[in-house]
């Protein structure tokens, strides 16, 4: 027996506090107010985190504090517990959660939205896990400012000329946004840090790997083009078709069995589902939980799933589902608060054809339930066809664009952490020469 059908306060649990679970959950306060219901969030994480903007906590020009939003202070009336959900039992509709002291607690629910969001996608490549670094977090991207500057700096008072040429190597695994974006910031960052210490900015050697026939495919050939063309004028090589089949602590090894000799490495080649997903017995595409267009798992209607652990149709592409972007997950989010919200205290109706934009009547107590909206699926904006790369420098002047090019993402940027709050904040994020 479940709350709701008990009289007792709905119990939804939201797990994971990426895009899709952050916005849920922000969207079912709004919703729900004025009800009993209870909302929990859980994560290992105490803030959401803006992933977008990594490359430029990398290259220095974002401080790591303002990518990130408290979730006490965006979620107030949320119940956040801190841990990892290990599993979930749809028998006795309890999630068990792991915190980081290996405390272990089953929290009940009436509905779960699971959006564990991904983890770095890793290969079989012996000396990958030791001697790469990914993207995922604030404190990787430090990784990449320091190491970097670090570096640079240990090959100035290094004897031997090979070992300093290791030093100044930077070899970046994956030409998608992340990827390309990381390499561009590092290579400005690395510019910077050369003139400083009036040293050619030639020496310091970027070399951009991807395993695909292009840079950025998500972007179309087009612009991809563009963006290689602006790649190899920074003085950055890119090889195309190319990846690694063995990293060690001081070099690495391409496919085409040569040898360059490197202390930095950057793994940025995708993501994958959480390792969550593969037990919970459901059904799944390419390790992401099949979903129905409102969201809701099949034979389950008070689970509902979204993100990049969740494979949601896309009503644009028959047949495909949604990539796992941030512009995705945040519709997502909001579809799922919609169709989670429901009506507190009554059962969800299981089979619901979804209409075809959605609508927000009928989502809220007291209010006549309409059909659940469905996903719409809305990526960033579009130019001929193709998703249009926010641009990381001016290709005409050759400045950066610092805050122009990211000002969409800072913008989005949920209160009360938002980059723009205060003049200093935005004034750190832009780069000026």
């Amino acid at each position: 027996m479940t709350n709701e059908s008990a009289g007792e306060p709905t119990r939804i649990v939201v797990v994971g506090s990426g895009f899709a679970g952050f916005e849920c959950a922000r969207a079912l306060v709004r919703r729900l107010r004025g009800t009993d219901a209870r909302i929990t969030m859980i994560s290992p994480h105490d803030y959401m985190l803006y992933t977008p903007l990594l490359p430029e906590v990398a290259g220095g020009i974002l401080d790591a504090r303002f990518v990130t939003v408290p979730l006490s202070e965006a979620l107030p009336n949320v119940e956040l517990v801190k841990g990892s959900v290990d599993s979930v039992d749809f028998e006795s509709r309890t999630v068990h959660v792991t915190d980081c002291e290996q405390g272990v607690e089953d929290v009940a629910w009436d509905r779960v939205v699971i959006t564990p969001g991904s983890v770095t996608r890793l290969f079989d490549i012996p000396g990958l896990a030791e001697h790469a670094r990914g993207l995922e977090t604030p404190a990787e991207a430090l990784y990449f400012r320091d190491q970097l500057l670090t570096q640079i700096e240990l090959a100035e008072r290094d004897t031997d000329p090979s070992v300093a040429d290791a030093r100044r190597t930077v070899v970046v695994v994956g030409a998608s946004y992340a990827g390309t974006e990381l390499t561009a910031q590092l290579r400005a960052l690395a510019d910077e840090a050369a003139a400083r210490r009036k040293l050619d900015p030639a020496k310091i050697r970027f070399l951009l790997l991807d395993a695909a026939d292009k840079v950025m495919p998500e972007v179309g050939e087009k612009l991809g083009g563009k963006v290689l063309d602006v790649l190899r004028s920074r003085g950055i090589d890119v090889r195309l078709e190319t990846t690694l089949t063995e990293l060690g602590p001081d070099h690495v090894t391409l496919d085409d069995g040569t040898v360059v000799p490197t202390r930095t490495v950057a793994w940025v080649t995708g993501v994958t589902a959480s390792p969550l997903i593969d037990t919970l017995g459901l059904p799944s595409e390419k390790g992401r939980l099949t979903v129905r267009p409102d969201l809701s798992v099949d034979g389950h209607p008070d689970v509902f799933a979204g993100g990049d652990a969740a494979a949601v149709p896309d009503p644009k592409n028959n047949g495909s589902v949604t990539p796992p972007t941030a512009q995705h997950a945040v519709r997502q989010g909001q579809a799922l608060a919609r169709n989670v919200a429901g009506k507190p205290g009554r059962r969800r109706p299981e089979t619901v054809q979804p209409s075809r934009h959605g609508s927000r009547r009928g989502s809220r107590p007291g209010v006549r339930r309409r059909e659940p909206p469905r996903h719409s699926a809305v990526g960033v904006p579009r130019e001929g066809g193709h998703a249009r790369l926010p641009p990381l420098r001016d290709a005409e002047r050759g400045q950066p664009l610092g805050g122009r090019s990211c000002l969409p993402h800072r913008s989005a940027l949920p209160p009360p952490t938002r980059v723009d709050r205060a003049g200093h904040r935005f004034g750190i994020a832009v780069r000026s020469r």
